[in-house]
């Protein structure tokens, strides 16, 4: 399963999402991609995301001022199955 590094630090909100966003759009699903930010936004920018996409947030910590989140790609959904 591959992992992937992500620095938007000194970016403000919406870019750390926006960003982390296009970078997991290229991942197989289940990858996990780590952000590393500075802006407090964050936070709360990145669990609504996780919320509102259906990407688990695994992870998040802080220290010194850069946060660490870490999302894992949500598997495809499954197609419907046609109806005759």
């Amino acid at each position: 399963m591959s992992e992937t590094t992500l620095d938007v630090q000194g970016l403000t909100c919406p870019l750390p999402v926006l960003k982390a966003n296009k970078a997991l759009r290229a991942l197989p699903p289940g990858a996990k991609l780590t952000v590393l930010a500075t802006d407090p936004a964050s936070v709360k920018d990145f669990q609504a995301y996780s919320r509102e996409t259906g990407h688990a947030l695994v992870s998040f910590s802080e220290s010194a001022g850069l946060y660490r989140f870490t999302l894992r790609k949500r598997e495809d959904q499954p197609k419907p199955a046609a109806q005759d």
